[in-house]
């Protein structure tokens, strides 16, 4: 199943906040995205369809070995994307917007070289 940037952006809300606080429920992802409860209904339904992420009895939030690992290949490009950005001299906060769009743009191979190349 070919992810959209939305379905990439839950996931990698779902990683972040696994790491921050181990559980996760729909209604973290929703605050953490600022978006409705149905969208994130709607999408937890797709990426479970996907085969990205499992819902355990108690409503809590799992990545799958897929889902994680897609979900880590977009953290680490989004993590570098900013921390470029901000380095170059660019504010914060549009940093992480600019981040976010280049995340799910660049090709595997191209962000690869990038990070070979500058670090």
């Amino acid at each position: 199943m070919k992810l959209h940037a939305s379905g990439e952006d839950y996931l990698e809300a779902i990683l972040v906040l696994h790491k921050k606080a181990g559980m996760v429920r729909s209604v973290d992802v929703a605050r953490h995205l600022d978006v409705s409860k149905p969208s994130v209904c709607h999408a937890v339904a797709t990426l479970r369809d996907g085969g990205f992420l499992t819902m355990d009895g108690d409503y809590f939030l799992h990545l799958t070995d897929i889902g994680r690992e897609v979900a880590e290949q977009i953290y680490e490009k989004h993590r570098f994307f900013t921390e470029r950005l901000i380095a170059a001299g660019v504010a914060p906060e549009t940093a992480e917007r600019d981040a976010c769009r280049i995340e799910h743009v660049i090709s595997d191979e191209s962000f690869q070289k990038l990070k070979k190349q500058l670090m």
